[in-house]
Parts: structure tokens; C-alpha cells; sequence
């Protein structure tokens, strides 16, 4: 596993023979090479907190369950997770949630603000000019096709996308058959009724667990998807 540090987001330039030379990376020649690669990978990669009984929201649309069975963002799964990150995605309602703590996150407490704070950020919206991000480096406003819009940033973007929350915009990634990881955190909680995390409409599809991580009091499991069109080579 490579090394964890503020400098896990280097501004990258071209070097010598076109190969990426990454201006703040002091891991060696091989680590440096490895987290070029990674990054070219592009996915869209969904997380989702979710209850235990497998909810991710409650039926008023809140996440009450939240305060019950608060989630530790200190885990060293989500900053390796995080290393692997090209930018993260929003809808609307989720930036705003988001844009209201990050931003002035203590990153003593809350390890991940750094990286949270440091990656470019996409909001979907058709209703908002700008999307300030408190001291740092704004989000940029997507006022087109959600779909559309994701496809172009997974060609874009050196690295995963990470759509957290936002509901609205990952139904619309589930039935487009555009998500390729599913990652549930699970945390200590019954609610007994809300929603889950793919619509009701959503089409089979095949998911294969390849990745699993146990906190305190909660686990975090990661799925690679594939849908029925992608199964039958039907895409």
C-alpha cells in the first residue's frame, strides 16, 4: 500500500518521453509511477452510508440515523480510498450539505477533510451559478445532461469519480449502467423503513464484492457492478 500524506493530490506535469512527473511526490520512483497508474484508472465509484437493515435514507429523506450511530472519518480505508480519486461529484442537495462542514473541517479530528477539501469538486445543478467551497477552491457548476456530464468528466478526469450521496444523480448513473464500484458503509443502526441505495426501477445487475473493511462498529463493503447489458456483452 503506498504511503498516506498531505502530498497525495501533487500537481502533475509532463516529463522527459511524455511520462507524468509528479512535482511534490517523494515516494521513489516506483510508489510515484504506481499512483500515476492508478490514477489513469478512471471509474465512477458510488458510496452510500447505510443502515444495517439497508437504508440510506430515512422516509422524511433526512439521515437521522446519523446522530444515533455517528461514522468514524478518521478510518484509513477511506484515505486510501480517497489516494485513488480524481474528483468528486455532487447533486445539489448533498454539496450544500457537504459545502456547510468540510470546508472549515478541522483535519486534526477529521482526517479526510484534507483530501475532501484538496480534489476539484463537480456539482450537478440546472439552478446554481456558483458553488463556493468556503476558503478553497470552488466546485464547478454542471448544468447539463447529469449522464452526459459523467461521462465526459470519467474521460477527463485522472482518476476515480466519487458520487457521494445524491441520490437523484446516482439513480440516474444505476439505470444509465454507468457505476462500476458500489461502496456501503454500514453502521450500527435500524430504522425499519426509508429508501435503499439503487432505484426501484434499477435493472438486475451482477456485483461482485472485492473489497471489505471492518471499523469500529461498522464495515465498508465494495462492489464491482456490472449490469445485465454489461454481462451479456450487450453494451
Amino acid at each position: 500500500m503506498l504511503p498516506v500524506s498531505v502530498h497525495v493530490f501533487p500537481r502533475r506535469t509532463m516529463g522527459a518521453r511524455g511520462r507524468i512527473r509528479d512535482s511534490r511526490c517523494s515516494w521513489g520512483l516506483e510508489a510515484c509511477a504506481t499512483f500515476a497508474y492508478v490514477r489513469r484508472m478512471g471509474r465512477i465509484v458510488v458510496e452510500q452510508i447505510i443502515t444495517a437493515d439497508g437504508f440510506v435514507q430515512d422516509t422524511d429523506g433526512g439521515m437521522k440515523f446519523m446522530d444515533a450511530a455517528p461514522i468514524d472519518t478518521a478510518d484509513a480505508d477511506q484515505l486510501d480510498m480517497l489516494r485513488r480519486v480524481g474528483a468528486i461529484v455532487f447533486g445539489r442537495n448533498t454539496y450544500t450539505m457537504f459545502a456547510g462542514y468540510w470546508p472549515t473541517a478541522d483535519p486534526v479530528v477529521e482526517p479526510v477533510a484534507n483530501p475532501i477539501n484538496s480534489l476539484p469538486k463537480h456539482v450537478i445543478s440546472s439552478t446554481l451559478e456558483s458553488a463556493p467551497w468556503g476558503d478553497h477552491a470552488p466546485a464547478i457548476v454542471e448544468s447539463g445532461n447529469a449522464v452526459d456530464t459523467l461521462v465526459r468528466l470519467r474521460s477527463a478526469v485522472e482518476g476515480d469519480l466519487l458520487v457521494w450521496g445524491s441520490l437523484q444523480l446516482t439513480d440516474a448513473l444505476f439505470r444509465a449502467g454507468l457505476v462500476d464500484v458500489l461502496r456501503l458503509r454500514f453502521i450500527p443502526s435500524l430504522i425499519g423503513d426509508g429508501r435503499g441505495p439503487t432505484p426501484t426501477d434499477f435493472s438486475q445487475a451482477v456485483i461482485t464484492q472485492v473489497a471489505s473493511h471492518t471499523g469500529s462498529g461498522w464495515v465498508t463493503i465494495e462492489y464491482e457492478v456490472s449490469t445485465q447489458e454489461r454481462a451479456t456483452g450487450d453494451s
